[in-house]
């Protein structure tokens, strides 16, 4: 009887697990975190890099404001709120993002950065974007060897070898919204703003020269190498555009 007994509480159980297994795909319950929770040193930047977000979007879903200020234990939501339309107006004068370093930029032309604005009666959202970018003029970070890409992050970028202590330089002119090591498989990391649309990181580097909110001219040194996952000194290089990463070889000029 006792025997009986277990067999049908077995068969209950596996019962149970397999309805709430079906269940959560049934109505697309998700095991990805909609939300993160601000840490210290975390920036709007450094969050949207590890989630491959825009961070111009990331701060309309939040209404988040320039110059993005977040603080330790906020909820940063990662995906935009119900009935919430990101849908960008080109052309819409805002106020720039204090302190930015734009490259280039158009005759007469600002570039805002995002501003939600008050809801319309459809619940929707209606933010500014960036006019046209502004043309952006790139250098080769560091000198070496390539190796193969995509050993930190997985996302598009290149390894350059070179020597312990070897100068990394931004770039391109812009400004550093991000400086730590809070990015796993970054090592030590910077970020740099370069316009409203596209972003440079800077990664395995042994020692960071910049600071949160400096700005920097091409060319200037921002860090110094340190070593790959593969314990041979390296910097990790990516560019990203609106959130999307793309080909340094694409846009760095021919060697």
């Amino acid at each position: 009887m006792k025997k009986m007994r277990s067999i049908v509480i077995r068969r209950i159980a596996c019962m149970v697990l397999l309805l709430s297994v079906s269940g959560c795909a049934l109505f697309g319950v998700s095991s990805e975190p909609e939300e993160y929770v601000v840490e210290p040193g975390d920036t709007l930047y450094s969050i949207a890099w590890k989630n491959d977000l825009d961070f111009r979007e990331l701060a309309a879903w939040n209404g988040i404001r320039p110059p993005y200020v977040i603080r330790p234990g906020q909820v940063i939501m990662l995906e935009p709120p119900d009935n919430f339309a990101y849908a960008p107006e080109a052309g819409v004068s805002t106020e720039p993002e204090p302190g930015a370093v734009h490259t280039t930029p158009l005759p007469g032309a600002e570039s805002p950065d995002v501003h939600p604005v008050e809801e319309t009666p459809q619940t929707s959202v209606t933010v500014a974007t960036a006019p046209p970018p502004s043309v952006v003029r790139w250098r080769w970070p560091t000198e070496g060897e390539l190796m193969v890409a995509d050993t930190a992050s997985g996302k598009t970028g290149i390894d350059i070898a070179g020597a312990p202590g070897q100068p990394v330089r931004a770039a391109a002119t812009g400004r550093v919204v991000y400086s730590g090591s809070g990015l796993r498989g970054y090592g030590q990391l910077v970020i740099v703003k370069h316009d409203e649309n596209y972003l440079s990181a800077y990664g395995y580097n042994r020692r960071l020269l910049v600071r949160q909110g400096d700005e920097v001219h091409i060319g200037q040194p921002i860090a110094e190498m340190g070593l790959g996952p593969q314990q041979r000194a390296a910097l990790h290089f990516e560019i990203r555009r609106g959130g999307n990463s793309l080909d340094p070889l694409q846009i760095l000029p021919a060697r």
